[in-house]
């Protein structure tokens, strides 16, 4: 999954290229702006989702349940 993330980041970069270069008009460009910001947060957030290493389960605890 960290690796998705890392694809999908740049894909918003190129979002919001996109919508500078193609929308004339002030009120797409902004939304289509926001639109790829949040795909590169989405991106960034999986990224680090996948980079975070997993939890130890805690004593006791039935098989496949992490402590929290």
């Amino acid at each position: 999954m960290k690796y998705a993330g890392l694809l999908v980041m740049p894909a918003g970069f190129f979002l919001t290229l996109a919508a500078l270069v193609l929308f004339p008009d002030a009120g797409r460009r902004a939304a289509f702006v926001l639109c790829g910001l949040a795909v590169e947060l989405l991106g960034l957030g999986v990224a680090v989702r996948g980079h975070m290493e997993r939890r130890e389960p805690a004593p006791g605890a039935p098989p496949g349940e992490a402590r929290r």
